[in-house]
């Protein structure tokens, strides 16, 4: 049988909700009735929303899906600047939780006629009353659409359906929510009937895109007087997303990337000074080009260094360590040899103009300098202008590049993505 909708009709009303994020952008969402999570697998993505949260009855179901929410490997390997925590709860709609006070967006898609009359009134106030978010979303089935929907024996489209209502029955309920709470609504939907006769059914799930009074500017402020400490949910799932805003995560990849270039940058530059360069090595070989030459006037009065050249300099870093004093036994000095101590010194001018990400993450030079400084993996020249890098060939020469790869964060696995099949009869379209 040739589907009714396409995309799915589960799909549009998921789109209906992803649409309104990108228009309005809000920080904290929250979907009750989640389910199988699969809204908020889409949600996640959006880098407006910095706290989404998912609320079901069914803990069960909720436990079988919330791993999809997981971060992806990628996003440990490679953390961008977006902050997000995930939770999930059990708990029903018709129960208060603080927590879930206040937030820039709620979403109930096709909830409430699974609820009694009595719990739909419970909803209202827990949700419009309590809640207090800018916005809400509420889909629910279309009564009226019902004889258009091949294949559909009962009254209802699910067994679990208390009621499916009519547009003017829709229309009531949320004109008198509006006037309880302090809303205003619009009323539209989604699944269009067959031509001609969408003015006589309407859509097959109609929805109400409710706005807080007030709240005109996307801000939400809570009410003090009725700010009762309440946590009736169970906290099944949190996860906060790595994040470059996190400190430790920001040194770690700035490291990596640091610890990279300097490798890549002192590779080249001895293959050059020793004649042993491949004119077709890319990468950190741009940075020996004369466009990169021509600053080098600047980075010395960044770094205070009196050279004429990154490669000079680093052959005179190294040779100054030809012969170098250590305590010996018994208080006594003695002479190191410099084939253990040679090194080479890579400005942090030239990381900063070679990588853009360096320069990206840092913001300035001294704060590469300030981040660099305290952190034991890296070895800065006196002035702290440098990094200084072992002399002696390594096969691993941009071990920095894979740092990450390797560390804790590379723990995360990819999870599939389930489609959300939300009642019986769409099912089968």
């Amino acid at each position: 049988m040739e589907p009714l909708f396409s995309p799915a009709l589960y799909r549009q009303r998921h789109q209906f909700v992803i649409d309104f994020v990108k228009r309005n952008k809000p920080r904290k969402v929250v979907d009750l009735g989640c389910g199988e999570c699969s809204l908020l697998k889409w949600l996640r993505f959006h880098r407006e929303i910095e706290h989404l949260v998912g609320v079901d009855v069914n803990g069960t179901r909720v436990k079988k899906n919330m791993l999809g929410l997981a971060p992806l490997s990628a996003e440990y390997l490679q953390p961008s600047y977006h902050q997000l925590c995930v939770e999930l709860y059990q708990g029903s709609v018709t129960q208060k939780d603080a927590r879930l006070r206040g937030f820039d967006l709620v979403t109930s898609i096709e909830l409430i006629e699974h609820l009694t009359l009595a719990d739909v009134q419970r909803f209202s106030e827990v949700v419009f009353g309590y809640m207090t978010p800018v916005a809400v979303i509420v889909s629910t089935p279309n009564f009226e659409f019902n004889p258009l929907l091949p294949g559909l024996i009962s009254r209802f489209r699910h067994s679990d359906h208390k009621f499916e209502w009519t547009r003017a029955e829709f229309r009531s309920w949320a004109q008198k929510v509006c006037l309880d709470f302090g809303y205003e609504v619009e009323l539209t939907g989604v699944g269009q009937a067959p031509s001609g006769q969408q003015e006589r059914v309407g859509f097959c799930s109609q929805i109400g895109v409710f706005h807080r009074l007030g709240a005109k500017d996307g801000s939400n402020v809570l009410f003090a007087d009725d700010a009762d400490d309440v946590s009736s949910y169970t906290l099944l799932y949190s996860v906060n997303y790595p994040s470059l805003r996190d400190n430790n995560i920001l040194q770690r990849v700035l490291l990596s990337e640091v610890l990279c270039w300097a490798e890549k940058l002192k590779s080249r530059w001895i293959q050059e000074e020793t004649g042993e360069r491949d004119d077709k090595e890319g990468g950190g070989a741009a940075c020996l080009s004369q466009q990169h030459r021509e600053t080098e006037k600047r980075q010395t009065a960044v770094c205070g260094a009196e050279m004429k050249s990154p490669v000079e300099q680093c052959w005179r870093a190294a040779s100054e360590y030809e012969q170098e004093e250590v305590p010996g036994t018994n208080g006594q000095e003695q002479k190191v040899s410099a084939t253990q101590h040679r090194c080479v010194s890579v400005p942090l001018a030239e990381l900063w103009s070679c990588s853009p990400k360096i320069s990206t993450l840092s913001g300035s030079l001294s704060n590469l300098r300030c981040l660099l400084m305290n952190n034991p993996r890296v070895k800065l020249s006196q002035d702290g202008w440098a990094v200084l890098v072992d002399y002696q060939d390594q096969d691993h020469e941009e071990e920095g590049c894979d740092d990450l790869e390797h560390s804790d964060y590379a723990q995360a696995s990819h999870f599939s993505h389930s489609a959300e099949l939300e009642d019986d009869w769409e099912a089968d379209v």
